[in-house]
């Protein structure tokens, strides 16, 4: 038995550190799920991508298993004025900054209910004037019907959490908060990937316009050819209407490459947290930048620690699993205790004399006993929310797994499309000089020279488009692998 007479507070403290030495904590332990049992992300894949020899992106790439991935893998492309845009843009874009500033909301939320661990204690005085009826006993010990009342007072309660139902509370925040940890990761790899494929699609584009001014050049000579030869009757007005068209169907399509190319720059902008109306300094050009040829590959039974995607889905699993305490709790006993300590006196002068001071202790406990199947069906809906964390959570493994592979096959692909497509472009140009020159001295007619210039102008575009296909999909490997979050400073450690 435990005795309190002179120290109320002090007793009812002893009494809720018992509580809590007997209590338990309610509701599932969190278990991490597993990582993947998988030998890889696709069946097959080579050592090293084919290569084309003397052409820019034309390097064959190779993939090291377990290779960590730097947390500014963009300087692997080796390119100045990309490396200044992303962290730029780093610095100032407004998502990250939002990501961040939610990341202090649930840190702060997390440590304000850790506060429940701890003793409330208030302090209060309170003055009062008071006059009685004179047809009721005078309130004082002695008589008088007219008095003044000083009351100082410190109140301390506490509630035991014997159940763990705020121990589970602060394991819910908890996983909260490091979901808004893993939400800032994900923003910043998803904003250095959105930066370096924006630059890739408009270095992209400037070469795509450059390719169709030369096409545009090409076919604006030819027609000078054609009208001089209808001047002399060579050729007849159809073959010039023809060159005519062709020339004007290659022009029209300058404007939407230009239309295409200032929206990059405008999106550029906004992305390194300027306005469209500022130009960047930066301009990006295909041959400006780098192949990475060592690319890293991190195991399967890694990704799911890298992937920030992943780890938010499983600290939303954590989170649901501690909310099973919490509803379980709430169906159970709470225990409350409270002490007040104070004087009262007449006299101000008098407050701390002896014989006026006061105390009190209640200790307190509260059973629910019908709410109408609320507390009950509460705790099934947690369990069930438990259900769809774990089935979401396992979506997104198979997600990021799928989004690895893609790109695997992607750059496999690139590697094969960038050799076939330099192939084709050198043909198509062997075959419009050799036609042109022919047409020239009447070999062959017009028509053929109109289908050697339109193969050769797709074949540009296409040499380009695969071109830039490589560098994007390089950059889309190392967001698909973790984007090396965990090796920058600018993101919060747990």
């Amino acid at each position: 038995m435990i005795l309190v007479r002179k120290t109320p507070v002090i007793g009812l403290l002893v009494i809720g550190t018992l509580l809590i030495t007997a209590g338990c904590v309610v509701g599932p332990n969190y278990k991490r799920p597993a990582a993947p049992n998988v030998p890889g992300y696709v069946p097959s894949l080579p050592t090293t991508t084919s290569s084309s020899p003397n052409v820019p992106a034309g390097e064959a790439q190779s993939f090291v298993p377990g290779r960590d991935i730097p947390g500014d893998w963009w300087t692997l492309f080796h390119s100045k004025p990309l490396n200044d845009l992303i962290e730029r843009s780093l610095k100032n874009n407004p998502d990250l900054k939002s990501a961040q500033a939610a990341l202090l909301v649930a840190r702060e939320n997390t440590l304000a209910q850790r506060g429940a661990y701890y003793p409330s204690v208030s302090g209060s005085f309170s003055a009062t004037r008071a006059k009685t009826s004179d047809e009721i006993s005078p309130v004082p010990s002695f008589t008088t019907f007219q008095y003044s009342l000083f009351t100082p007072e410190v109140s301390v309660s506490y509630t035991p959490d014997v159940f763990g139902l705020n121990r589970r509370t602060v394991e819910s925040l908890k996983a909260q908060q490091e979901q808004a940890r893993y939400v800032v990761a994900a923003t910043n790899i998803t904003l250095s990937s959105n930066v370096a494929d924006a630059a890739i699609q408009e270095a992209s584009l400037r070469a795509e316009i450059d390719a169709t001014n030369e096409l545009i050049k090409i076919n604006t000579n030819m027609l000078d050819v054609l009208r001089k030869q209808f001047e002399k009757g060579y050729v007849g007005r159809l073959d010039v209407a023809a060159q005519e068209a062709q020339l004007a169907q290659i022009v029209a399509t300058l404007p939407p490459l230009l239309k295409q190319l200032a929206q990059q720059r405008d999106l550029l902008a906004v992305l390194s947290g300027g306005f469209p109306v500022n130009d960047l300094a930066e301009k990006f050009e295909l041959s400006s930048l780098q192949l990475p040829q060592e690319l890293p590959m991190t195991l399967p039974s890694k990704l799911v620690e890298q992937r920030p995607d992943v780890l938010q889905a499983e600290e939303n699993l954590h989170s649901a699993s501690a909310l099973i305490g919490v509803a379980r709790a709430n169906r159970l006993p709470s225990f409350n205790l409270t002490g007040d300590i104070g004087s009262m006196a007449l006299a101000f002068g008098n407050i701390f004399s002896a014989g006026n001071g006061f105390r009190d202790a209640t200790a307190g406990v509260t059973q629910p006993i019908f709410e109408g199947g609320t507390l009950m069906h509460k705790e099934r809906a947690a369990r069930a929310a438990y259900v769809q964390a774990d089935e979401q959570y396992r979506s997104t493994v198979l997600s990021a797994f799928q989004n690895v592979a893609d790109t695997l096959h992607a750059l496999e692909q690139d590697a094969d499309g960038l050799k076939a497509a330099v192939a084709a472009r050198d043909a198509a140009k062997v075959t419009l000089d050799l036609t042109t020159k022919q047409m020239q001295v009447g070999y062959v007619s017009y028509l053929a020279l109109l289908s050697a210039e339109q193969s050769y102008q797709q074949a540009v575009i296409n040499l380009v488009q695969a071109q830039a296909n490589r560098y994007a999909d390089t950059a889309a490997l190392f967001q698909a692998l973790g984007g090396g979050w965990w090796n920058r400073a600018d993101v919060p450690k747990s």
